[in-house]
Parts: C-alpha cells; sequence; structure tokens
C-alpha cells in the first residue's frame, strides 16, 4: 500500500537547492510528490519504508542539508525561509512589523516563534534578519548598481545612516570601505548562523 512521507529540511533555502535535490532523489528512484524550501514529501511504499529514510538521508546530507528531527527545528527553519524569501524580493516593504509577518506567515504567536527561535539558534530573529539584510546589501554594494541609498530603501531601512550603522555592526567594515576595499567576503544566506 502507498502512502506519502513529509521530511523537513534544515538550510534549504534557495531554488537551485529544489532541483539538485529532485533530480539526485529522482535518480535513486525516490518519487517526489513535492519539494519546496525547507519540506520534502515522498511517496512510499511498504516494503521500502525502511530504506527511504536512509536514502533520503543520504542524499541531503551530501548536499550539506540535514533532516529536521523535531517541531521545534520545523519552526526555525520555517522562520528563516520566510525572512530569506524577503530579503530575496527586492524592494522589501511589508506593511507590518516583521514579529507581525512571521506570526500571520507561520500562524503562531510571535512570543512562542522568538523564544523557539533563540533556543535553538543562540540568536535572536531581529538579529538574524539584520544579517541577512546586511549579506544582501553586500551583494547589492558588489554589483555596483544602486548608491548606498537606493541600498538602505531596497532593503526597507528608515535612512542610509541606520544601514550603515548595523552593517559596521556586523562586518566591522564601513560601507564604502567594504565597497572600496574589494575583499568582499560573504556568507551565504543558509550559513549565516
Amino acid at each position: 500500500m502507498d502512502s506519502q512521507r513529509e521530511y523537513w529540511i534544515k538550510n534549504m533555502v534557495c531554488s537551485r537547492c529544489l532541483k539538485v535535490i529532485k533530480q539526485e532523489l529522482e535518480e535513486i528512484d525516490v518519487e517526489v510528490l513535492s519539494l519546496e524550501l525547507g519540506k520534502l514529501t515522498v511517496r512510499i511504499t511498504t516494503e521500502i519504508d525502511k530504506q527511504i529514510d536512509l536514502k533520503i538521508a543520504t542524499v541531503l546530507h551530501s548536499n550539506g542539508f540535514e533532516i529536521a528531527k523535531n517541531e521545534e527545528e520545523m519552526i526555525v527553519e520555517n522562520i528563516k525561509i520566510t525572512l530569506i524569501e524577503l530579503v530575496t524580493e527586492l524592494p522589501f516593504h511589508i506593511k507590518e512589523k516583521t514579529s507581525e509577518h512571521l506570526s500571520a506567515q507561520l500562524h503562531r504567536d510571535y512570543k512562542m516563534l522568538s523564544k523557539v527561535f533563540s533556543k535553538n539558534e543562540n540568536l535572536t530573529i531581529e538579529k538574524y534578519f539584520i544579517k541577512l539584510k546586511v549579506e544582501r546589501a553586500k551583494e547589492l554594494i558588489q554589483l555596483q548598481q544602486h548608491a548606498f541609498s537606493d541600498i538602505a530603501y531596497l532593503l526597507d531601512y528608515s535612512s542610509v545612516n541606520h544601514l550603515s550603522r548595523q552593517f559596521k555592526n556586523i562586518t566591522g567594515w564601513s560601507m564604502t570601505d567594504y565597497k572600496n576595499g574589494r575583499s568582499w567576503e560573504r556568507t551565504f544566506l543558509d550559513e549565516i548562523i
């Protein structure tokens, strides 16, 4: 008898990740019913039920991903994915506070989300989101298509000074020094924490 199984995947934050994982799972005869950022659903049959977990874990691990082991890890991944999606689409301007946006998207109380995230990542949601925005600012600086004030606008900062302070606090560099230094160290969004 066929059924389906869901897996929550840690560190899966881009569409390229989806393509690679789906292709590799299909190559080992795992039937993917759906795959979205952080979540995989596959068809299983009773005779391969025990083997499928190992196959999937092996493919995920070889690509730098892990299966979330409990509900708290799934919540943390959903928070990360939601925030990464916000900084990916520019300009981003949400009409509500980030806390309200997360609560609405994840259908959970923000206090609970904040507590779970901080406990699992040793970092507040706010500090994580700032790090995401600074990484996105680094990318925009490297592209050299926008003035600093435009970058601040695209990332929904109230002013370029606000962005500049956060950029310096996170990187240790001013935005100008970063632009002129050309060392351009960046961190992948899924490796921010």
